[in-house]
């Protein structure tokens, strides 16, 4: 409760885009494979943004 207005960290947004873009990936990959591939590479941007921030922590 006491977290409740607490603001996000920039590492929190973004393991929070990574999953979103990777459910994003599965759900595309039934229907538009190449389109799945583009977003899944996105997601493989932003899991490279996540190790360097928790790299330099």
């Amino acid at each position: 409760m006491f977290g409740l207005f607490k603001k996000k960290s920039e590492l929190e947004k973004l393991q929070e885009t990574y999953k979103s873009l990777l459910d994003k990936s599965y759900k595309l990959s039934h229907s538009n494979r190449t389109e799945a591939d583009k977003v899944m590479a996105e997601a493989e941007e932003i899991a490279k943004k996540i190790e360097e921030l928790r790299k330099n922590q």
